[in-house]
């Protein structure tokens, strides 16, 4: 901002942006280590590979703490023997990037079903294919992020083109600002309206499982009082 309060630099921080997106800021599955960690490790790998992401030098990527209480909250399954495997990194890498804008019910919800089948399976889709589809498509899709953010800056510039030049600059960047958060309030709208339905759908599954199990044991026990019943006469 120069004495006038202009804001100049948007365009240069989007190019900016542009470039550190080619890199990769992502956990590659390449670099996950190909043995079981202890906390401390896990700590320091989380740290080493995701610090591009940090706003400020003194943020916290993963603490002890934090890892603990998302085994307590089921959204990481305990370690084994105190060790956490590939797929606990895995599973942290999306709880990193969700808890920015998602209550931890939300990442719950939106974790149980894919941890539930992908954790450690045995089958033809492992949960290392899953993060690496993932990061795959994400990356296609940076330029069009950045591209689209271009486009809102121009449309704030041409929205307050006949202010005063004294207020032109500040008006856009606000425009600008108010025009981003509210795609991602719509995003993240979305995305809460979809766990929701999640949940919803996971509760009924829940009920309906209990019913059946309630029936079964129901009619096991006439069957056993019937049976008794014939031995008797």
């Amino acid at each position: 901002m120069d004495q006038n309060g202009s804001y100049t630099d948007i365009l240069e921080m989007l190019k900016q942006l542009r470039e550190e997106k080619k890199k990769a800021d992502f956990i590659q599955p390449s670099l996950l280590p190909g043995i079981d960690l202890y906390m401390d490790q896990v700590t320091t790998f989380m740290d080493e590979h995701l610090k591009s992401t940090k706003r400020y030098e003194d943020d916290k990527i993963l603490t002890k703490t934090m890892i603990n209480n998302y085994a307590k909250n089921n959204l990481l399954p305990p370690p084994e023997k105190k060790k956490y495997s590939k797929d606990h990194l895995l599973l942290l890498t999306f709880i990193y990037y969700y808890k920015s804008f998602l209550s931890i019910n939300d990442i719950q919800t939106l974790l149980k079903p894919v941890t539930e089948k992908y954790f450690k399976a045995s089958g033809a889709v492992s949960l290392e294919d899953v993060y690496t589809n993932i990061i795959d498509e994400i990356k296609k899709q940076a330029d069009i992020i950045i591209d689209d953010m271009e486009n809102k800056f121009h449309m704030s510039e041409e929205a307050f083109a006949h202010m005063p030049s004294e207020d032109r600059d500040l008006l856009s960047l606000f425009g600008f600002m108010c025009s981003l958060s509210y795609d991602i309030y719509l995003k993240k709208q979305i995305v809460e309206r979809i766990i929701d339905q999640m949940d919803a759908q996971a509760q009924t599954l829940k009920k309906e499982k209990e019913a059946k199990e309630h029936r079964d044991k129901k009619e096991a026990k006439e069957a056993k009082k019937q049976k008794n019943t014939r031995s008797e006469s």
